[in-house]
């Protein structure tokens, strides 16, 4: 029998864990997941924030969210994180691997701490979360669902000043397809979405004049110009398409990667 509708996507008794979900797309998107049902973990390194959100969900639903402090490239912090959880919470059912930062230098500018520092947040932090977290899944053994945040930088070139940003989410895109083969026998899919220009405070920064080598407001301005729908995306754009993916309305996607960028690669 077809789930009814209004079933569809309640995810009521089920844990989510948001990294980096203390502002910006992360809190679109555990705002999103909490309104369905979930219980939620707002990961993040920043603590005053992550627990302002937590406790906004709180004063919705008592004792359902819980700021933790986690740096996604330990391995230590994210493996306390899955014991914090599942402590808290009893069951791991949705992880988003959103936690990435995207610090604009040119290649000449660029140091090699710099470019090892983005794929250590955006690439590897996304490994070690998906290996603890698949593992308490399948220890679980009822399922679960990984979702990726990537980007349209995935997909094609961004512009100059984010070469280590493209390889870490190029490379998140390439991990995400390989890992929803590996799991899929154990009812964990994976999927990723795209997001193009969304407005969030870390967006907002990036365009201040201070970044060596690169005239953001023009880069920024460019872009804008280019997206059919002539505007930048919201958090909450993210939040709805992640809702869909952790939810029995994509039932039967694994593998795939969900591009939400206002028409921006058709220019």
């Amino acid at each position: 029998m077809p789930i009814p509708i209004n079933e569809l996507l309640n995810l009521a008794n089920k844990t989510a864990v948001v990294t980096g979900g203390a502002v910006g797309i992360g809190k679109g998107i555990a705002d999103r997941l909490h309104e369905a049902g979930a219980s939620v973990i707002i990961a993040d390194v920043d603590d005053p924030a992550a627990k302002t959100a937590a406790d906004e969900l709180n004063a919705k639903r008592a004792g359902s969210a819980l700021a933790v402090h986690v740096d996604v490239s330990s391995a230590d912090d994210v493996n306390k994180l899955i014991q914090t959880t599942v402590g808290q919470f009893a069951s791991l059912d949705i992880l988003v691997n959103n936690a990435g930062i995207y610090p604009a230098k040119s290649l000449h500018d660029m140091a090699n701490e710099d470019f090892k520092k983005v794929l250590d947040i955006n690439l590897h932090g996304a490994y070690l979360c998906t290996k603890y977290a698949s593992e308490q899944m399948i220890s679980q053994g009822h399922g679960g669902k990984i979702i990726n945040i990537t980007s349209i930088d995935a997909l094609h070139p961004s512009m100059v000043g984010l070469a280590h940003y493209d390889a870490s989410k190029h490379g998140l895109w390439g991990f995400t397809k390989n890992v929803a083969l590996e799991l899929a026998s154990h009812k964990i899919w994976v999927n990723a979405i795209a997001p193009g220009g969304i407005a969030t405070p870390g967006v907002a920064k990036m365009q201040s004049p201070a970044q060596p080598g690169v005239d953001m407001k023009a880069v920024m301005d460019a872009f804008l110009a280019k997206i059919p729908m002539h505007r930048m995306g919201e958090p909450d754009e993210i939040g709805k398409t992640v809702l869909f993916l952790a939810s029995d309305m994509a039932s039967y996607m694994t593998g795939s990667q969900i591009v939400v960028d206002g028409g921006a690669l058709l220019s």
